[in-house]
């Protein structure tokens, strides 16, 4: 049940071109000496203070380039020792780069933008929106965790003289192969043989190599991760620059809100980078004392791909040998961070729904009825939300936000 209706107006705001200049990159996997990760380290002045440690054991990697603990394995996490103060926010630069100063690590005038950010929150009813996430530069949400990972990394690998290494459904490995790109670094990108055609076709239109790998989701990432001359492992599920960089989703809602919070906020769940960045950017409003209540968190996700809501729940879960889904970007059924995304959705009272085959195309043609061309794994949101409100688990006087995350063109789905 909802305890309060927010009044507020919602303007459509303009993404503007992006302000920062575009050098290279880097990433993570082999071991290099320079630029090591100070426990505490201050990048940006005596507050900008940030820690990376293991999740489990809470030690520190020994550099920007270590994407899990060195120690244990398990992953890591970005922890921040510094407020969210509205007024170092760069307001004439719209794009994620605008909270620049709340990423530390990442030199200001080092960074990778295509001009990513500052997303449409478009009304749908009275009191529900939509953040059209797909409006990014690639496609999709993946661009806020490239732009951050590949600015914070770039540097190390170019004077390494080395290329990076990436696994994914598709979506992630078309935004890292277009940040590459723009940093002029060269991508190897392993995708499951299943990929989506219109993400390999883009994928090889950056100009990254793309390496098609048969079996499970896990054994694509086992083939990006081999050890090769050269090669730099990003792993945008592992790598906590990448979750650390979607953290800029819940400032442009707070801001968009007009410095405040919608009641519930919906989204797809699959590797669980969308998930654990949100909590994260809302826990550090909340923690600097910007926002009072922390917003409902409602993971949606399909039968076939549910671990998650099974996990969250209590139930048991069979995952399927192939994942057969109309929401083909949702593919994670053994995702390696699960545990840290129950951990995080059970400690802010967050809830899981799950969803449909034909739930998930009726809420995918109602989208497109409406006016919003999106992957039938965004729709998977929508499809959450619909049901909740079917079942009475929510009320449509709630403030309520759907998080869209990739474009409509993406899809393979044919009109009948």
């Amino acid at each position: 049940m909802c305890w309060r209706r927010l009044h507020f107006k919602c303007e459509y705001l303009t993404p503007a071109t992006s302000l920062h200049t575009p050098p290279s990159f880097c990433i993570a996997g082999a071991h290099l000496d320079r630029h090591k990760s100070d426990p505490k380290r201050t990048d940006k002045g005596v507050s900008m203070k940030y820690e990376i440690r293991c999740s489990v054991c809470n030690k520190p990697p020994s550099s920007l380039l270590v994407f899990k603990c060195p120690s244990c394995g398990q992953p890591l996490d970005v922890q921040l020792d510094f407020n969210f103060e509205p007024e170092k926010i760069h307001r004439n630069n719209f794009s994620v780069w605008r909270y620049s100063e709340f990423f530390p690590y990442a030199q200001e005038n080092k960074t990778i933008s295509l001009s990513e950010g500052w997303t449409p929150l478009v009304r749908l009813s009275e009191n529900t929106y939509v953040k059209l996430e797909s409006a990014n530069p690639t496609g999709s949400f993946k661009d806020r965790g490239s732009t951050v990972l590949v600015s914070a990394l770039h540097r190390l690998i170019e004077e390494a003289g080395g290329y990076i290494s990436e696994d994914s459904s598709g979506n992630a490995g078309a935004s890292m192969a277009a940040y590459a790109a723009r940093a002029g670094l060269k991508a190897r990108i392993y995708v499951p043989e299943t990929v989506a055609g219109p993400k390999f076709n883009q994928i090889q239109f950056y100009g990254a190599q793309v390496i098609k790998v048969s079996g499970s989701r896990s054994r694509v990432a086992e083939e990006a991760q081999k050890v090769e001359k050269g090669k730099f492992y990003v792993g945008h599920i592992l790598h906590p620059l990448f979750r650390d960089g979607i953290r800029s989703l819940a400032y442009e809602m707070f801001e968009q809100f007009g410095w405040n919070v919608p009641e519930r906020i919906y989204f797809p769940v699959s590797a669980g980078t969308l998930l654990l960045g949100i909590i994260s950017g809302f826990k550090h409003l909340s923690d600097s004392g910007m926002i009072e209540a922390f917003p409902r968190i409602v993971a949606c996700q399909t039968r076939q791909v549910s671990p998650l809501y099974h996990l969250f729940k209590g139930l048991k879960y069979d995952a399927p040998e192939t994942v057969k889904s109309i929401a083909d970007a949702l593919v994670s059924v053994k995702p390696p961070l699960l545990d840290l995304m129950v951990e995080s959705l059970k400690a802010v009272k967050g809830d899981a729904v799950m969803v449909e085959e034909d739930e998930i195309m009726e809420a995918f043609l109602e989208l497109a009825r409406r006016g919003f061309f999106v992957e039938p794994s965004s729709a998977v949101a929508y499809a959450g939300y619909k049901k909740q409100l079917r079942n009475k688990e929510v009320s449509r006087d709630c403030s309520t936000v759907i998080i869209l995350t990739g474009h409509g063109l993406k899809t393979t789905v044919m009109p009948t």
